[in-house]
């Protein structure tokens, strides 16, 4: 007797497995993709790289437009009158803002659209790119004319009066005879290595240091009149100073016949003139010039109730007084030789607003 079974049905003693919900998806879903520590680790390394040189092209881009566009509008609008100097300004500042702000909206919008078409690179690459071409724009002679205006403006009075000394310096740069800064400067190299050394030692401009020795001496170093010895013409020098001069050059004993010891003491003393002036360029060599006489600089201030370089010159006779202006012009001198390899004319060209971009040693970076 043959007995048919369902097929369907599982044979006797058998009973259907039943596969749990969690085994199925076992079977049905793919598993996800593991991606191991050191890749993710990669991958952020390369996020933050890329983020960082994106800020760091908008941001260099941003600062040189904020300095062009202020610098041009205190040029356009410089003035008093409140409605055509005041207000015109605070309009173009306010259309300043306004630019910014709709073209870094604009660029996350475009950073977005990069990230959507997987184009992590370009967003970085158009910062870069920015930035290179706002770094070159520096080398526009009207960028000086901006930045001497922007700075004019936010360093209110101080800044004023500091422009104003400048151009003295830059007319007495003008009034000298080329050849004869052209002896000077010949005179001057054989003591380079001492005053390089002097002025590496003390952290001070070596080009200050090249313009105090060309007024003192003209680099002809003898023993003056009224005591003064050497290259930089020493006279009475404060023990401290003398000391650190002889620790630096590893001595017992202070040789002011010898120019390296000379540049030394020099530097010395500058620094430390510099330093009690607050670090006032014109005040710092006005000191040195006059020295502990009547009392040095800082009583004869006190005296007289000046506060600056401005307010103190009525006060001095004419040479302390000039003496600022004629060491730095010889800095000045100095710097564009060793930049430039020439002395170039003031009046002629462009050649103002190029030596203005190059700057005054010690006032200028």
């Amino acid at each position: 007797m043959s007995v048919n079974f369902d097929k369907t049905q599982p044979p006797p003693g058998k009973t259907r497995s039943k596969r749990s919900p969690s085994r199925a998806r076992k079977i049905t879903e793919p598993k996800p993709r593991r991606v191991s520590p050191k890749k993710q680790s990669t991958s952020l390394k390369q996020k933050l790289l890329l983020g960082a040189v994106e800020i760091s092209g908008l941001t260099t881009t941003i600062i040189l437009a904020i300095l062009w566009g202020v610098g041009l509008s205190a040029v356009q609008f410089s003035g008093t009158a409140f409605f055509s100097n005041i207000l015109p300004f605070a309009a173009g500042i306010l259309g300043i803002t306004l630019i910014v702000s709709v073209l870094l909206i604009g660029w996350n919008r475009m950073r977005r659209w990069s990230q959507m078409r997987q184009m992590p690179y370009l967003a970085p690459a158009l910062a870069v790119c920015l930035a290179l071409a706002s770094a070159w724009s520096i080398t526009h002679e009207r960028f000086t004319i901006a930045y001497g205006n922007f700075r004019a403006l936010i360093g209110g009075k101080e800044e004023v009066a500091r422009v104003a000394i400048a151009h003295q310096v830059y007319a007495a740069y003008r009034r000298h005879n080329p050849a004869q800064l052209q002896i000077m400067i010949s005179r001057a190299q054989p003591y380079r290595a001492d005053i390089e050394a002097a002025a590496r030692t003390f952290g001070v401009d070596a080009h200050l240091l090249y313009g105090i020795a060309a007024t003192e001496s003209s680099f002809l170093p003898r023993d003056s009149h009224d005591g003064g010895k050497g290259l930089f013409q020493i006279t009475r020098v404060p023990e401290l100073i003398t000391a650190q001069a002889m620790r630096r050059l590893n001595t017992e004993r202070i040789v002011l016949d010898t120019p390296r010891h000379n540049a030394f003491v020099a530097a010395a003393t500058f620094k430390h003139y510099m330093a009690e002036m607050k670090n006032d360029l014109f005040l710092g060599l006005l000191a040195y010039n006059i020295g502990p006489a009547n009392g040095g600089l800082r009583f004869i201030m006190q005296q007289y109730g000046a506060s600056d370089f401005t307010t103190i010159q009525p006060y001095l006779q004419t040479l302390p007084r000039d003496y600022p202006i004629r060491v730095l012009a010889y800095a000045l001198a100095f710097r564009l030789w060793h930049l430039e390899g020439k002395l170039p004319a003031y009046e002629e060209g462009s050649n103002a607003l190029s030596i203005q971009r190059i700057g005054i040693p010690g006032l200028h970076p």
